[in-house]
């Protein structure tokens, strides 16, 4: 009997059309002899529709069709599964469009990836992929990452971060203070968004005043750190979870400006959507990194150490920050479920696409069984004796 796979990508986030694209290439790689695979897309103001065109990149192309021919459905606790039940109801027959054993999330940014839909998914008790809820919301907020590796005994580069209130109450102060604390260049991003949206170089206090205002346009914190000189940025990624982990080969991307941005990522080589050579897969890269043997073995041992320190699962993408001068190596930043979920990387490594999915599927099973042996109800009597005083509320109390 087939394992049903639902497949949720989208949601209320900048990296809403780029998450389409990593759920859909995972709709296209499961393995279909082993699963029946149903497409879950959360549309921007997360509403959940499903529809077999729904796992056709081709269907996206015209949004408004493509949700108009889809079913709104909510999600409904069932037999150790997850019901799909359409909303609105219909008055006659069955409202049931779907049962699904194993949640695969590929979702991006905000809203989702940050450990929001891993609470929904873990409240309805079904198996899910990837990191926990814990281990995700850590993983999106930059400042958290840096305090846990750095706690951690890790190297990260220090940093400030400053809120859109303070930025607005105290300009000057908070100006004054970054510049007191780091020389330029400085980078400057939103403290809890991924694809490299709203990260900005800065030389100079008009620049900086200038990504601090974009930054705050994404998030309600902006961070600051100090800009690696001679940078050269190299990618890896980890699969597992505590009992057993292994690392992909290294990758170096290829940037067209000083960082690496969105427009590298996702707009240049685009591919066609949906495919193997779309998403992140489709990023300029040197494959494996052209790099020495002892900085891909410190760069694979610190990407262990970071999926552990954050208490990680599944497949994972840490990024590095290397000054080509002083081979000072640090960790950037983790990205929980990464774009196209790195298979590019796995697949050089000697796995393809299909059993990386396969290993993710496992180890979602294997979290559940373990989940399901600890104790999370208390039997007891203590409704029994309270009395609230005869009060059947407190409406009109003073």
């Amino acid at each position: 009997m087939k394992t049903t796979v639902a497949v949720f990508f989208g949601g209320q986030s900048v990296e809403h059309e780029v998450s389409i694209i990593s759920g859909i290439q995972a709709c296209y790689a499961l393995n279909k002899n082993k699963y029946n695979v149903l497409p879950i897309y959360i549309s921007k103001d997360n509403v959940f529709y499903t529809g077999e065109h729904m796992g056709d990149i081709e269907s996206y192309k015209d949004m408004n069709t493509c949700i108009e021919k889809a079913v709104r459905v909510l999600l409904v606790p069932q037999d150790g599964g997850v019901a799909l039940i359409r909303h609105p109801a219909k008055k006659l027959g069955s409202n049931l469009v779907g049962v699904f054993d194993v949640a695969l999330p590929v979702v991006h940014g905000t809203n989702v990836e940050d450990g929001t839909l891993m609470g929904l998914l873990q409240m309805l008790g079904v198996p899910y992929t990837g990191c926990d809820v814990l281990s995700s919301a850590l993983g999106m907020d930059k400042h958290a990452t840096k305090a846990v590796l750095k706690q951690a005994g890790l190297p990260v580069l220090d940093c400030v971060t400053v809120t859109a209130r303070q930025y607005a109450n105290h300009e000057d102060e908070a100006l004054n203070s970054i510049e007191g604390g780091f020389n330029y260049p400085l980078i400057v991003k939103p403290v809890n968004l991924g694809s490299s949206v709203g990260i900005s170089l800065c030389i100079d206090r008009p620049s900086l005043k200038t990504a601090i205002d974009l930054a705050l346009s994404f998030a309600s914190r902006a961070l600051i750190e100090p800009a690696v000189e001679n940078l050269r940025e190299i990618n890896c990624s980890v699969l597992g979870d505590a009992d057993e982990v292994q690392t992909s080969v290294c990758e170096e991307p290829v940037t067209s400006n000083e960082i690496l941005d969105y427009k590298d990522k996702y707009l240049n080589n685009a591919g066609d959507a949906g495919g193997e050579k779309s998403g992140m897969s489709s990023l300029k890269r040197r494959l494996p990194a052209e790099i020495s043997s002892e900085l891909e073995e410190k760069v694979r041992k610190l990407a262990t150490q970071t999926f552990l320190a954050l208490g990680c699962s599944g497949v994972v993408r840490i990024d590095f920050l290397n000054d080509k001068e002083t081979g000072e190596l640090y960790i950037n930043e983790i990205n929980t479920i990464p774009g196209s979920l790195s298979f590019y990387l796995w697949d050089t490594t000697g796995m393809d696409f299909a059993s990386l999915l396969d290993n993710l599927i496992r180890l979602a099973f294997k979290r559940h069984r373990e989940q399901k042996s600890l104790t999370f109800t208390y039997e007891t009597n203590i409704l029994s004796g309270v009395s609230l005083g005869g009060a059947k509320g407190l409406k009109g109390k003073a």
